[in-house]
């Protein structure tokens, strides 16, 4: 039984990694999952593990793109730095990428502190989650086309302003409260309406993750406690383990896809998943 239960944590890892990168929603795919392949273990449990199992995405990010984003390193001489002390290894271009993305964090945080538990008790439910799907979905479609064969007017981080930053963390406020958005689809198309190219809209989403599941990890843990089973410890871990590994694999797959592609395609899997969830929920569970 162990060892199905460890399976099945894999499995959510696997569903995790390559949920939360593609633009598909990874709220929708875990019901889904969870309907027709539930953890045994308690429902407290399970609310933190789909949250925590995110730490292992996380980290697939940071590895992936460590010389954008961590600041301390020996760059090329610049006369914005000091030649002497801890401020001559400081990366000001990534110091100012870090505030930006703190910035477009400030909406879904403060508001996700305040009223995570209201919004959870509203939204969270298969209708909620298949509308999102679907409207998201014909965004996606909508957006490519009005862009197609436009130059975006945003081709690099750091031409990404303090105000668009702000703006494109306003999308991510949309994820945080309706669930089945996706948040790296919300502040996508946040970002291709406001003229940011789709590299540079998704390496930002990627970074905007970071913060953003490291502070909601923290806070299901703290909610849950620190009173895990040795099997509890072993299936959090599967599934953070398996979804580092996944996302290292999908992150390098989208990044490499969008330099050809549009989103096109995610937007038409949103809006088929979309009908399915509400098909299956609303006529074949009764």
């Amino acid at each position: 039984m162990d060892i199905i239960e460890l399976c099945k944590a894999a499995l959510f890892g696997i569903v995790e990694g390559i949920t939360e990168w593609l633009p598909i929603s990874s709220t929708g795919h875990m019901i889904l999952l969870n309907e027709f392949l539930p953890l045994d273990v308690s429902p407290e449990f399970y609310r933190m593990f789909e949250v925590v199992i995110q730490l292992g995405a996380i980290l697939a990010v940071v590895i992936i793109f460590w010389k954008q984003i961590f600041p301390f390193q020996k760059p090329p001489f610049d006369p914005r730095r000091k030649k002497a002390g801890i401020i001559s290894y400081l990366d000001l271009d990534i110091v100012t990428l870090w505030f930006k993305i703190l910035v477009a964090c400030v909406p879904a945080a403060v508001v996700g502190l305040l009223f995570n538990e209201t919004f959870e008790a509203l939204f969270y439910n298969y209708t909620t989650v298949s509308i999102a799907l679907i409207v998201f979905g014909i965004a996606f479609l909508l957006i490519e086309t009005m862009h197609q064969g436009k130059r975006a007017k945003i081709n690099h981080l750091s031409e990404i302003t303090l105000q668009l930053a702000l703006f494109i963390g306003v999308f991510q406020l949309i994820a945080a409260i309706f669930p089945g958005t996706s948040r790296s689809g919300a502040t996508i198309v946040g970002a291709l309406l406001l003229g940011v190219s789709r590299t540079v809209a998704a390496e930002f989403t990627f970074f905007l993750a970071i913060p953003v599941m490291f502070g909601a990890s923290l806070l299901k843990i703290a909610q849950f406690g620190l009173h895990f089973s040795g099997m509890e410890v072993a299936i959090l871990l599967t599934g953070m383990i398996v979804a580092f590994v996944v996302s290292i694999l999908v992150i390098k797959f989208l990044m490499g896809y969008i330099k050809k592609h549009d989103f096109k395609i995610f937007g038409w899997y949103r809006i088929a998943l979309g009908i399915i969830v509400l098909l299956y929920f609303g006529v074949f569970s009764k």
